[in-house]
């Protein structure tokens, strides 16, 4: 008997990934077997249900159908197997692979695994901590945590929380080289970047006179590819950076970092989402850790500072 079943895995595997190689890779064939088992399916339907170019899958109208029933009748069987095999006590289970931005990983999401393992044991989490912008199929990532703008339509995403954007500098920095009172006093100052190709070394302002928002250029002596390095930086004296509030408050509540310049800051937020390649029948697995960082990762939401600590006379 053919595994019609099997045909069906391989064939929303390929349509999810938009490859053969990819899902070849996520299912252990090779490129060829999976487009065999494609051309299998559509011979055995009398019609064409991928157009195949060099780069991109595209589903024709009765592909559209098909790629429909069979996410459910796949989901049907992975859900039917586990609930046999385990139960009532069927959770998720298996290998879960998470790319998040450094920060918000070593600030939210690490103190959130015990937890998480906890509650779900079968899972095996990975997790990758990079401040680039992930492609989910080339790094085959299930999740990626991603902070700023989306840009990617295609893919699915969850608010996780938001935050502000603060100039920071140490009490080290400052006793040596001064405080900024105006932000034209930056370029006398080293400023702390990033070498990320998305980004523009320019900060907004607020003039709090006319309540208009400009951009002003800065520059220093150091670039880095993650905010956990640009912190440390930071912290040991080396320049002033503009970071989110939830990953500097603890350095800003003990004294290690001073929050700079907030009479012109433009109160601009920085979102961060859970992103990744969805549908309907989501893999509980997935679905699991992105609702369980939505209901858990409040610790890191925008919290009130205590009184005196924003500001350098504060």
């Amino acid at each position: 008997m053919d595994n019609r079943a099997g045909e069906m895995d391989v064939f929303v595997q390929a349509v999810e990934l938009n490859s053969f190689s990819a899902a070849g890779r996520r299912l252990g064939l090779s490129p060829s077997a999976v487009s065999k088992m494609i051309s299998r399916i559509e011979e055995r339907l009398g019609t064409r249900l991928l157009v195949r170019s060099t780069r991109t899958l595209q589903l024709t109208p009765e592909g559209e159908i098909y790629h429909q029933r069979a996410l459910r009748i796949v989901a049907e069987i992975e859900e039917a197997e586990r609930a046999v095999a385990f139960g009532a006590s069927a959770a998720p289970r298996g290998l879960l692979r998470v790319n998040s931005s450094v920060p918000v990983g070593v600030t939210c999401i690490l103190p959130l695994v015990p937890k998480f393992l906890e509650k779900y044991p079968d899972v095996v989490l990975d997790v990758s901590l990079n401040d680039g912008v992930v492609d989910l199929i080339e790094e085959r990532a299930d999740i990626a945590i991603r902070v700023g703008p989306m840009r990617d339509s295609t893919l699915k995403a969850r608010k996780l929380f938001e935050s502000r954007l603060v100039v920071i500098a140490s009490p080290a920095y400052l006793a040596e080289h001064g405080e900024p009172l105006h932000p034209r006093d930056l370029p006398l100052h080293n400023c702390l970047n990033f070498n990320f190709r998305r980004v523009l070394n320019e900060w907004p302002f607020r003039n709090p006179e006319t309540g208009e928002t400009d951009t002003l250029a800065v520059s220093g002596n150091f670039l880095a590819n993650n905010g956990a390095t640009a912190r440390d930086m930071c912290v040991a004296g080396l320049g002033i950076a503009r970071l989110g509030l939830f990953h500097v408050r603890e350095d800003i509540q003990e004294g290690r970092l001073v929050v700079l310049l907030e009479e012109y800051n433009p109160g601009d937020l920085e979102l961060t989402h859970a992103v990744f390649v969805g549908h309907e029948y989501l893999a509980t697995r997935v679905r699991s850790f992105v609702d369980f960082l939505s209901e858990n990762i409040g610790s890191c939401a925008e919290l009130p500072v205590p009184n005196g600590v924003l500001t350098n006379s504060g």
